[in-house]
């Protein structure tokens, strides 16, 4: 997967709407989704944000790593710039939290999106390109967290 950009403001709307009230997937959304012909990367960090939940980090300390990553973020320009895979708040944020079990609950959380994104081309190639690297996962998903933190930012 290439190391593009992505829309911070973009990722977590596209996550939210893509989740009914009840928490599942809509899969008429994702299929808007891939009919938006978004990156793959940008596909991947949706998908990663989709699982954020199911990825056991204690609140205090996901606050304190967030709130360092932004730091970070802010000392190299506008924090609501779009975010890159390889930014060196990404680093720092995929750095501090990682952790085996960590990435062994994200691997089991995007194994169970399989079903999900069936019979979607793009979707499908983001969610194995993600399940094949472990790495990339991880540090899409240290990406999802700070575009989740920076919309949140926005929307207040």
């Amino acid at each position: 997967m290439a190391h593009g950009h992505v829309a911070v403001s973009e990722v977590p709307l596209q996550a939210r709407l893509l989740r009914g009230r009840d928490g599942r997937l809509s899969r008429s959304r994702l299929e808007e989704l891939e009919a938006a012909a978004a990156p793959q990367e940008e596909l991947a960090s949706v998908l990663v944000w989709l699982v954020l939940g199911d990825v056991p980090v204690e609140e205090a300390e996901l606050k304190a790593a967030r709130r360092r990553a932004m730091l970070v973020l802010a000392a190299g320009g506008d924090p609501h710039r779009e975010l890159a895979l390889d930014d060196v708040a990404v680093d720092r944020l995929a750095a501090e939290l990682d952790s085996p079990a960590r990435r062994a609950a994200l691997a089991a959380a995007l194994d169970g999106l399989a079903a999900d994104v069936e019979g979607l081309p793009a979707t499908t190639g983001a969610l194995t390109a993600l399940r094949a690297d472990p790495a990339l996962a991880w540090q899409t998903y240290a990406l999802a967290l700070l575009a989740d933190e920076l919309a949140g930012d926005v929307e207040e």
